[in-house]
């Protein structure tokens, strides 16, 4: 397949290659496709070639400027989706939920990712499981900036079960907030990204973001708040029931987590597996199965997922 630019502009050429060609390799590696380029002509080979010609064409479009690297991989992504989900600009865009966050144009990139975000908004308590790059975690916590932007809840409580993943940490000195900062290291960077460093600092000063240790919720009762639980593979049967009565008035809750990623001890049931077992048909509760086509990280990220899944069927006795 051949895709030309009659009359390009250079510095558009140049903006849609990147540096040392860095855009087109984006391209190459994510869709399985090889580019040859001579000038304004790209000579394209692969299973994907047409999809990665129509993309050539829409960044070619953008290249004004030079494009953003997160840009050119959050577009990979969506390719793969683009039959299935309407992107903004098109006439479903009224019925892609908006959130109010400092990422402008913030919205799911997959189906399930955008029925996630509907499901948060439409019910009180919500399930997001499946691998990592997902989103289950950035988007819960979209949807919490969002929540008390709108004045819905009046804070923000981020939880998450201590527990080392395959790892021996040993005593992690400092105080309570010290001490479970690590474990609770992608929550921040999400709320950096939605809400700023500074905003969230002062947030965190004012107590209208809490970071609660999942141990220490017994006993609690939580009104007016969005609630997160991340990584709840990692709850017990009976810390993930004590945490689920620990909601309270016009609060919201969402609990994130990946089963194929559990470290309990071996023999150990989690409580995010008895939920999806005990809770489906509650009325009120909603669950998200995400699957590995719904990853939305770097392109490379979905396919070593695919291959760990591929070798571990391959190999089962």
């Amino acid at each position: 397949m051949q895709v030309t630019f009659p009359d390009a502009d250079n510095t558009r050429l140049a903006n849609l290659c990147g540096v040392l060609d860095e855009n087109l390799r984006q391209i190459e590696t994510a869709l399985n496709v090889t580019i040859a380029r001579r000038g304004e002509v790209f000579n394209l080979e692969g299973e994907q070639a047409a999809t990665a010609g129509r993309l050539l064409k829409d960044f070619y479009q953008r290249a004004r400027k030079p494009l953003d690297l997160e840009e050119i991989q959050l577009a990979l992504v969506e390719a793969h989706h683009q039959a299935d989900i309407p992107r903004p600009g098109k006439a479903q865009e009224t019925d892609m939920p908006v959130l109010m966050t400092r990422r402008a144009g913030l919205h799911g990139r997959t189906t399930r990712q955008t029925q996630y975000i509907r499901q948060i908004l439409e019910h009180d308590i919500t399930f997001g499981i499946g691998p990592a790059g997902t989103g289950k975690t950035y988007l819960a916590v979209a949807c919490a900036v969002d929540a008390l932007e709108r004045d819905l809840v009046r804070r923000i409580i981020l939880v998450r079960p201590a527990v080392e993943a395959g790892e021996r940490l040993g005593f992690l000195p400092g105080d309570l907030v010290q001490k479970v900062d690590p474990y609770l290291r992608p929550l921040y960077d999400a709320l950096y990204d939605l809400m700023g460093i500074e905003k969230a600092t002062r947030q965190f000063e004012k107590a209208v973001i809490e970071i609660a240790p999942l141990a220490f919720m017994r006993g609690r009762t939580l009104n007016h708040a969005f609630i997160i639980l991340d990584e709840a593979q990692n709850t017990t049967p009976e810390q993930m029931k004590m945490f689920l009565t620990r909601i309270g008035f016009g609060s919201k809750t969402v609990i994130t987590g990946d089963v194929t990623q559990i470290d309990l001890q071996r023999g150990q049931k989690s409580g995010l597996v008895e939920a999806t077992e005990v809770l489906p048909e509650v009325r009120g509760i909603a669950f998200t199965q995400f699957q590995n086509e719904d990853v939305v990280r770097h392109p490379l990220v979905a396919r070593i997922i695919q291959a760990y899944d591929a070798h571990k069927t391959a190999t089962k006795p």
